[in-house]
């Protein structure tokens, strides 16, 4: 199976949720923890050994804050 990394400039992040809809694993979240610069929660991943690095969040984002990585 695929692997990948993912990688939130969180500070960017307006909270709009499409990323965590478009993950087909369901490790892209909301972090209810923290409140970025912007006032929103940012999203995070809740399990990285579980993305397969399709991307879909990062395509999905409309301010371009998600880097995916995939692994060899």
């Amino acid at each position: 199976m695929a692997k990948g990394k993912v990688f939130f400039d969180q500070d960017r992040c307006k909270g709009c949720e499409l990323c965590t809809i478009a993950c087909p694993v369901n490790i892209v979240i909301m972090d209810k923890t923290k409140i970025n610069i912007k006032g929103y929660n940012p999203a995070t991943v809740s399990d990285m050994d579980k993305c397969i690095g399709c991307a879909n969040c990062a395509t999905m984002c409309p301010d371009s804050v998600i880097t995916v990585e995939r692994e060899k």
